[in-house]
C-alpha cells in the first residue's frame, strides 16, 4: 500500500496500493456497510426507510417558504441518521415525530402544513390545537427577577 486517505466527503477511505507481482498502481475505495433501516408502517407494511420520501414530503409543505432545499436535504439525513441510532426496525411514527421536532425549528409554517397532513387533520379545530401546542413549545420563558 502507498497511500491511504479520507475521501472529501468522508464517506470512504481511498486507498492507493500497487500490485506486488506486475508494480501496476490502482485506487481502491472502501466504504462501510451500513445495515438497512426499515420502516413499518401504520398498515403492518415493512419497507426499506426512504429518504427521497422525507425530503419530497418537506419540499410539499415548504413550498413558497424561505427554506432552501439544502436545509431540507440535511434535515431528511439527520432523520435517517438518528433512525439508523435505533438500530433496527423503526415506527412511520417515529419518523414522522423525527421530521416535525426538526421541522418545527426550521419554519413553522412549514411544520405546520406536514403536521396537517402527517397528523391528519380533519377540520380548522385541529390547526388551532396545534397552533397553541407550537406556541407552548416555542414561547420564551420569563426571566427569573434577581
Amino acid at each position: 500500500m502507498l497511500d491511504s486517505r479520507a475521501t472529501e466527503d468522508g464517506a470512504a477511505v481511498r486507498r492507493r496500493r500497487q500490485c506486488l507481482k506486475c508494480e501496476t498502481r490502482f485506487t481502491t475505495y472502501e466504504r462501510i456497510d451500513e445495515l438497512p433501516v426499515y420502516v413499518i408502517k401504520r398498515s403492518g407494511d415493512k419497507e426499506p426507510f426512504d429518504r427521497t420520501k422525507i425530503v419530497a414530503g418537506l419540499e410539499a409543505a415548504a413550498k413558497g417558504r424561505p427554506v432552501t432545499l439544502e436545509a431540507l436535504v440535511a434535515l431528511a439525513t439527520e432523520v435517517e441518521d438518528a433512525m439508523r441510532l435505533t438500530g433496527g426496525d423503526v415506527t412511520s411514527a417515529q419518523v414522522g415525530q423525527a421530521v416535525l421536532n426538526r421541522l418545527r425549528k426550521l419554519d413553522e409554517v412549514a411544520y405546520l402544513r406536514f403536521a396537517s397532513v402527517y397528523k391528519e387533520f380533519d377540520d380548522a379545530q385541529d390547526f388551532k390545537r396545534e397552533l397553541t401546542l407550537l406556541d407552548k413549545r416555542t414561547a420564551a420563558k420569563p426571566r427569573k427577577k434577581k
